[in-house]
């Protein structure tokens, strides 16, 4: 819809410039912020999901060694050479 008023059509257009740059200014703080966010866990020495996942893995691999290596009678243990 068009109008024939002049003050109508420059409130339009400042609150039209008014929105861009509110999106823009949005757009900018949520890079910052994952720029910082990424710098920190840099800092912070973070693990990555995939070292993680394979600690993980072996420490259930040593639990269950253990619980094995409990469950043989004193002296009957095997030597890693006979294991292997």
């Amino acid at each position: 819809m068009q109008t024939q008023n002049p003050l109508l059509d420059e409130i339009s257009k400042l609150t039209t410039a008014a929105v861009g740059l509110a999106q823009a200014a949005g757009e900018e703080a949520k890079g910052a912020m994952r720029a910082q966010l990424d710098r920190l866990a840099v800092e912070m020495d973070f693990v990555r999901r995939d070292e993680f996942e394979a600690a993980r893995a072996e420490i259930a691999l040593l639990r269950e060694e253990i619980a094995r290596l409990r469950s043989e009678p004193p002296g009957q243990a095997r030597s890693p050479q006979e294991a292997g």
